[in-house]
């Protein structure tokens, strides 16, 4: 396998740069240019490196490197997929749920991921960073909310900030008396890893509230061995950390693939938290698996990996109406209803196991 030798390049943001470095191809560099006139591109290095330019189909570059199937919308994708904007009361705010908000700091992240449900609020051209007005008046909301139990600090990417600017906020935070929880969604560790120093740890970890880091990776090689030592650095110092992952279409959406995947997870002393449905992002079809390949995936990894590995299989409903669980069921009811009001001790479910097979609970005697 060959691999490209980054270690003194900077990020790659034109497509001119990709072509150069040998991650796309000349031929397509015209349509290339269009996706990246609307969406952000950002390759690091410790990315870089991890692409096989000799494989059309490496999974690393499917996740980062534009394609021109980008520029083709598919009826119902929307430039706001999830709802954020129907749930801001605020600039920066994201009140979706009653216990918790999400705080959106920064609009820039190490790279972008070609799947992303916020493309069309992040990268180059779109604003940065909340004003100082506005950051105050998110704080102001939170505290008049004493409903709110946990920040989610997200962008963007938190850790894009710097050690100093991210210890301030979580400061902020802190001293508000109902927040307990401060979790933070980044990608920082996989794709930047060297951002995780000491004093970036030190900035996390804060008296008065609970921190936890949620880690975006979608495949086992993304889990190097710098990525796997900024991880530990976190846990190590008290922060435990979950797992994000969305199933993508030629990356994970195979069983041996999230296998690796959540195993290499597990081994970084990360739980597997969510896997998320592809959302409807414009640009994003060719990427997005169907639900029932999904739920069918979640019943093989069920029988093969510990529970310790999984994740829950999840789909944000278009319109900001929040998650919703939508792995397979394996409970049902195997006789009929009693009628209203009866209550009817012979109930029996039929429950189907990890190989397939059906069983009634209560058994017969």
């Amino acid at each position: 396998m060959s691999r490209i030798n980054l270690k003194s390049a900077a990020t790659l943001r034109e497509p001119t740069e990709l072509v150069a470095h040998g991650l796309a191809s000349a031929a397509d560099l015209p349509d290339l240019e269009k996706v990246a006139a609307r969406y952000a591109v950002a390759v690091t290095p410790d990315i870089a490196a991890l692409i096989d330019p000799g494989d059309p189909d490496d999974p690393i570059a499917r996740q980062f490197i534009p394609s021109a199937e980008e520029l083709v919308a598919q009826p119902g994708e929307n430039a706001d997929p999830i709802g954020d904007h129907a749930h801001a009361p605020v600039a920066g705010i994201v009140h979706r749920y009653p216990d918790r908000v999400l705080f959106k700091l920064v609009h820039v992240c190490a790279v972008y991921c070609r799947f992303c449900f916020r493309r069309e609020m992040v990268g180059p051209g779109k604003t940065t960073a909340l004003s100082s007005d506005a950051y105050n008046g998110a704080l102001d909301y939170i505290r008049a909310h004493r409903e709110i139990w946990e920040v989610i600090l997200t962008g963007g990417d938190p850790l894009m900030l710097s050690p100093r600017r991210l210890g301030e906020i979580m400061a902020d935070l802190a001293a508000i008396d109902h927040v307990k929880i401060i979790r933070i969604h980044t990608r920082v560790p996989v794709a930047d890893p060297a951002r995780i120093s000491a004093e970036m740890v030190a900035a996390l970890k804060v008296e008065g509230a609970a921190t936890w880091v949620a880690l975006h990776a979608n495949h086992a090689r993304e889990l190097t061995r710098k990525a796997r030592a900024a991880c530990a650095a976190m846990i190590d110092a008290g922060i435990p950390m979950v797992s994000q992952s969305v199933l993508l279409r030629g990356v994970n959406d195979n069983v041996a693939a999230l296998e690796a995947l959540m195993r290499a997870f597990v081994e970084c002393r990360i739980k597997p938290y969510y896997l998320h449905h592809g959302d409807l992002a414009p640009g994003t079809a060719h990427l997005r698996a169907t639900l029932e390949h999904g739920q069918q995936l979640m019943r093989d990894l069920r029988g093969r990996v510990s529970g310790l590995c999984q994740p829950d299989y999840v789909l944000d409903i278009p319109g900001g109406y929040g998650k919703a669980p939508v792995g397979p069921s394996y409970l049902s009811q195997a006789n009929s209803s009693p009628g209203e009001g009866e209550l009817d001790p012979e109930t029996r479910y039929r429950i189907v196991d990890y190989c397939g097979d059906v069983h009634r609970y209560p058994p017969k005697p």
